[in-house]
């Protein structure tokens, strides 16, 4: 069993919000990037933002200029510069070298028919049944059967087995890294201690923890908010077609983010400015207040 508690309050925190370039921001973006960058501030501290441009088939050209003109729009000012996950790949590549050779990652060439018979849960074949050395392969890390507990400080204790969820991907067949990998490298080298962040990435936290120990990191700090369903209880996002935020009503959006966030911002703060939204959202910042689920429809 892994306990990961979490950095030292004596420390500098640092916050980060990490949206993908493949379309503008939904409302469901905006509960996430709000609360991150609210939970920051009543901390005093950084709020770092990175863009996830991993993917290059599901981007969309200009995305990334239409994303910071919308946190900008709603007064969510973040520090220092955007980091562009399309700039690390060497350093993935160095991390990734580093794992195949301490025997901690390999070679799977598995194809998806045979991962579809799998029920989500990677078998290890490729462990024992080592592909051809001219075979494509993506390449996954080797997750023991052990259990990563941790405090959510939304959704409370958490125990996930590493073992339960199966060895996860990390480089891809077609030779992209994948997220588990790259979230995990830049919160190390970022300093991020505490990530505010949507609970349809809950699952995956505690593969990210054990990563994030193999690299010699601290365990962070995580507050899972509950992701938004639309009316056809799919979660709001840019591949279920999620409308885009309406920039000409920021003041209206974050008033009702807030609400959503269970923070009972009075009616009239929709007249006012977005920075005066934002600053009545960090002066009466309640974490507590937000609904500890999962999913919520609105």
């Amino acid at each position: 069993m892994i306990a990961a508690s979490g950095n030292s309050t004596s420390e500098k925190r640092t916050g980060r919000f990490a949206p993908s370039p493949s379309g503008s921001l939904h409302f469901g973006s905006l509960l996430a990037a709000l609360a991150s960058f609210v939970d920051a501030r009543v901390q005093k501290s950084r709020w770092l933002l990175r863009m996830e441009d991993l993917d290059p088939p599901r981007e969309m050209p200009g995305a990334d200029t239409l994303i910071l003109s919308t946190l900008e729009q709603h007064a969510l000012h973040w520090d220092g510069d955007v980091l562009y996950q399309s700039s690390r790949h060497a350093r993935y590549c160095e991390v990734l070298c580093d794992l195949q050779s301490r025997g901690l990652a390999y070679r799977c060439a598995c194809s998806r028919a045979r991962l579809a018979t799998l029920s989500h849960v990677y078998d290890g074949h490729c462990r024992i049944n080592l592909p051809a050395v001219d075979q494509a392969c993506a390449i996954r890390l080797q997750l023991p059967d052990q259990t990563i507990r941790f405090d959510d400080r939304i959704q409370g204790a958490q125990q996930q087995n590493l073992a339960a969820s199966g060895d996860c991907i990390i480089h891809r067949k077609d030779g992209l890294y994948a997220y588990q990998l790259a979230v995990v490298v830049d919160d190390i080298e970022q300093g991020v201690t505490d990530v505010v962040r949507g609970s349809d990435i809950l699952e995956a936290t505690g593969a990210q923890i054990y990563l994030t120990g193999l690299l010699g990191g601290t365990p962070l700090t995580y507050a899972h908010i509950p992701v938004v369903l639309g009316n056809d209880g799919q979660k709001l996002s840019k591949q279920n077609h999620a409308k885009a935020l309406d920039d000409s009503r920021p003041s209206q959006n974050l008033q009702r983010a807030l609400t959503v966030l269970g923070q009972q911002p009075p009616p009239e703060l929709e007249h006012e400015t977005p920075e005066v939204v934002v600053k009545w959202a960090i002066t009466h910042w309640d974490s507590n207040k937000i609904l500890k689920k999962q999913a919520l429809t609105i």
